[in-house]
């Protein structure tokens, strides 16, 4: 039996290719599982997707692979939204607001802010609520 793995996957439409089907045939045809954390895919402009796929290596290949036919492209970077440490001034108002705890106090005596990129969601609260504009997306 072959391992199930989850990948992070951003897509990139291109802006008169934004309204096919790519989800239902990921799940239907590929048997993937699919959660899709970010959309922004209306017609007449470009889009994006940010979602994990769950399955095996063959099948999450075979389905990137279709992906690919549709002049999408596949960003397996899993960096949607960045943090510059430089602007961050480690005020810790963006780790109330995170929700699945990928910003974090790593040491109470510094009170230094480190954004564990892993467990990030893209909920984009961090981009709402920082003063300093330490947090971005990609998009």
């Amino acid at each position: 039996m072959s391992d199930i793995v989850t990948k992070k996957l951003m897509l990139f439409f291109p802006r008169y290719d934004s309204e096919k089907p790519i989800i239902y045939h990921l799940v239907k045809d590929y048997n993937l599982e699919v959660k899709v954390y970010r959309a922004k895919v209306t017609p007449e402009e470009e889009g994006h997707l940010v979602l994990d796929v769950t399955g095996t290596e063959e099948a999450i290949q075979r389905g990137m692979e279709f992906v690919g036919t549709l002049n999408v492209t596949i960003n397996l970077t899993g960096k949607g939204v960045t943090r510059d440490a430089e602007r961050c001034a480690h005020c810790g108002h963006c780790v109330v607001h995170c929700p699945t705890g990928a910003l974090y106090i790593g040491n109470a005596a510094t009170r230094e802010v480190v954004y564990k990129e892993a467990d990030c969601i893209e909920c984009l609260a961090c981009i709402r609520v920082c003063p300093y504009a330490a947090c971005a997306s990609a998009f």
